[in-house]
C-alpha cells in the first residue's frame, strides 16, 4: 500500500511537539563536576589537582559513575584564603560543581567552611590538619556537615610522631628530652598541644618550645637557643617554610636529630630544593613512593610519576583517594544532591592508597575527620637518605633502617 509521506512527516512533527519522540540527537548524561581549589604553585599543593585529574580519568575510562563522566574544574588559590573563597563562590555559583576538594592549608579550609555551609556544597580537604575543622562540624553539625576533614587532625599527627619516637628513637638515640620547634599557624597550635601531652607520656621531657613566624629568614638564633637547652631531639611542626630551617640545620651542623612534621619534605622535589641538605631529616607522611601500604599504593605512585614526572606529595595521595570514595558515595546515593551526598560520605568505608578510610560520626568531637589507628590510617615516618624518601616506621612498612645524621654522630664521639 502506498504511504503518504507528507502525512507521515506531519504525524512525526505532532508527536515531537507532544514530546513522544524527539528529532534531536540523544544528549549524554550531565557530568559530575568536582571543583579543585589548591595551591598549584606550592611544593605540596601542586599534587592535588594532578591527583584528582588522574583519578577522574581512570574512573571515566571505565565508564564513569553510572554512565556519567567526571569533569574536573581547577582553581589556583595562590595560598590565599580570600582567593580561595572567591574560587569557591565561582565554582558553585557559576561553574555548578557538585563537590569541592580544597587545600592543604588549614587557614584556607577554615575560611571556606562557612561558604560550604551557606552554599550547601560538600567539601573535602586533602591536607589541612587543624583540629578546629572537625571540631567545628561537631559543635554545629546542622550548619557545618558539608565539610569533611579528609586528612589526619593535628592531634592524630602528634600521636603518630610520639608513637614512632617511642618505637624507634628513644633507645637508638637515648632520647630523654626534646625541644619543640613549630611555625606559628592554625594547624600547629593543636599539634604543639598534642606534643606537650604525648611526649611526657613516652618519657620525653620538653625542655624548650619555640614558635616562629612563617616569615623567619634566619634560623641561626633559634638553633642556638635550642642547643643551649641541651635537648636530645628536635620535634618540628613545619609546613610553609620547610626549606630554610632544613638548610640551616644542615649547614650549621646542629648536633640534634630532627623529627616531626615537615610538609615540604613529603615532596620528591625537596632534596633538590634543599640541595641535599635534607639528608637525615625524619618526617611524618601519609605515604612515600615504594611503600606498599595497600595494593593500590604503588600503582598510584607509579602512574602519577609516569604522567607528571614527579612523585606525589602526601596531599596528592589523599586527593586521589577522595575522588574514588566521593565517586563511590555518588553511586551509593544515586544522586549528587548535597544532603544525600553528605549522608553517603558519612558511611564511607573505602580502602585506598593510604589505608582504610572511615569518618568519625556526630558523637565524636572530631566529627567528619578520618579515623586514626590500627586498621585505619596511621601514616608513616620516613627519612631522607641519599636523595630518596625511605620509610622507616612502622616496621611493617619499613624500606630501610634509620640513619643517625652525621652531626649527631660527630657530637656523640
Amino acid at each position: 500500500m502506498a504511504i503518504d509521506r507528507s502525512v507521515s512527516r506531519r504525524a512525526l512533527a505532532l508527536l515531537a511537539v507532544a514530546g513522544l519522540v524527539t528529532t534531536e540527537p540523544a544528549r549524554a548524561a550531565d557530568p559530575i563536576k568536582i571543583g579543585v581549589i589548591a595551591e598549584a604553585q606550592s611544593v605540596v599543593g601542586a599534587s592535588i589537582p594532578q591527583a584528582v585529574q588522574l583519578a577522574a580519568d581512570e574512573i571515566n575510562a571505565k565508564g564513569g559513575i553510572d554512565g556519567r563522566q567526571i569533569q574536573v574544574v581547577t582553581y589556583d588559590d595562590k595560598s590565599s584564603a580570600s582567593d580561595a573563597v572567591r574560587a569557591f563562590q565561582r565554582a558553585v555559583s557559576e561553574d555548578k560543581v557538585n563537590l569541592v576538594i580544597a587545600s592543604y592549608i588549614s587557614e584556607v579550609v577554615l575560611a571556606l567552611m562557612p561558604w560550604a555551609a551557606r552554599l550547601k556544597t560538600p567539601m573535602i580537604t586533602p591536607g589541612a590538619a587543624s583540629n578546629e575543622i572537625s571540631l567545628a562540624v561537631h559543635k554545629d553539625y546542622a550548619r557545618n556537615k558539608y565539610t569533611f576533614h579528609g586528612y589526619l587532625t593535628s592531634a592524630a599527627l602528634a600521636q603518630s610522631i610520639c608513637d614512632s619516637t617511642k618505637d624507634m628513637l628513644i633507645d637508638l638515640m637515648k632520647v630523654k628530652t626534646a625541644a619543640i620547634m613549630s611555625e606559628d599557624a592554625a594547624w600547629t597550635r593543636p599539634l604543639d598541644v598534642g606534643y606537650e601531652k604525648c611526649l611526657p607520656e613516652i618519657g620525653v621531657k620538653v625542655v624548650d618550645h619555640i614558635r616562629f613566624s612563617p616569615d623567619t629568614g634566619d634560623f641561626t638564633p633559634i638553633y642556638n637557643k635550642i642547643e643551649a637547652a641541651k635537648p636530645d631531639l628536635i620535634v618540628t611542626g613545619i609546613s610553609h617554610v620547610g626549606v630554610q630551617p632544613t638548610v640551616q640545620w644542615q649547614n650549621q651542623q646542629v648536633p640534634l636529630a630532627m623529627t616531626g612534621m615537615n610538609s615540604q619534605a613529603t615532596s620528591s622535589t625537596f632534596w633538590a630544593n634543599t640541595n641535599g641538605a635534607t639528608q637525615g631529616v625524619i618526617f611524618q607522611s601519609i605515604a612515600v613512593p615504594g611503600a606498599a601500604i595497600t595494593d593500590k599504593s604503588m600503582a598510584f605512585s607509579d602512574a602519577f610519576k609516569k604522567r607528571f614526572g614527579s612523585d606525589p606529595s602526601y596531599a596528592g595521595y589523599m586527593a586521589y583517594d577522595q575522588v574514588y570514595y566521593a565517586a563511590d558515595a555518588v553511586k551509593r546515593a544515586g544522586t549528587t544532591e548535597a544532603d544525600k551526598l553528605v549522608e553517603a560520605l558519612e558511611t564511607t568505608d573505602w580502602v585506598g592508597t593510604v589505608g582504610r578510610t572511615q569518618f568519625y560520626g556526630k558523637d565524636d568531637p572530631f566529627t567528619h575527620s578520618i579515623r586514626y589507628g590500627q586498621g585505619f590510617i596511621t601514616g608513616l615516618m620516613a627519612q631522607w637518605q641519599n636523595g630518596k624518601q625511605v620509610a622507616i616506621w612502622p616496621k611493617s612498612l619499613a624500606q630501610g633502617q634509620i640513619e643517625i645524621p652525621a652531626a649527631v654522630k660527630a657530637a656523640a664521639r
